[in-house]
């Protein structure tokens, strides 16, 4: 009889843990890790390149990860462009101009135009718009040029981390996907 209760228990583990594995629980808990040590090695990386806002990079890398490298790809491209585009544009307006609701209205549409001329899509325009947002009004005791620098350096290190993590390690596939292709 205890060997019964012993084996049913037994049992009732592994079918839990089954349930567990199988489940959609489990494809969410190994992302959530995926994600979690590339945002952290991404702050890391900025630390170590001594950069003054490193939370850029973890945050890009947060925005970057996907499931699949083929789905990082596009966003990774359209971030980078269209921060280097509005980190450029920004430094630029930022020498010749103050910070002011004008200035910044018609910066941000002229980015736009920028963005256009370039062949891009709306995602490289917000994330520009982003980025020449945070270079032209936000607070800054150093030189435009050196705040664009940094904002793309960090946006950077985030895109590179997650990529880099995305294809060394990539998502599991769901079960149901991974049933539809046999």
């Amino acid at each position: 009889m205890p060997s019964e209760k012993k084996s049913n228990i037994g049992n009732t583990w592994g079918a839990a843990w089954a349930r567990f594995t199988d489940g959609p629980v489990w494809p969410v808990l190994i992302h959530s890790v995926r994600t979690a040590v590339a945002a952290v090695l991404s702050i890391l990386v900025a630390r170590l390149a001594r950069l003054p806002e490193a939370y850029w990079a973890g945050i890009t890398t947060l925005v970057i990860t996907q499931s699949s490298l083929g789905a990082a790809l596009p966003i990774s491209f359209d971030r980078f462009m269209g921060t280097a585009l509005g980190c450029l544009f920004a430094a630029l307006v930022a020498n010749y101009f103050g910070p002011s609701a004008a200035v910044y209205g018609v910066s941000v549409f002229l980015l736009g135009l920028l963005i256009a001329a370039s062949r891009l899509n709306r995602s490289a325009y917000r994330l520009g718009g982003v980025a020449l947002t945070i270079v032209l009004l936000i607070p800054r005791t150093g030189a435009a040029w050196g705040v664009a620098f940094h904002r793309f350096a960090e946006v950077s290190i985030g895109i590179v981390v997650a990529l880099v993590l995305t294809a060394i390690w990539p998502d599991p596939e769901p079960p149901a996907s991974a049933a539809a292709k046999k």
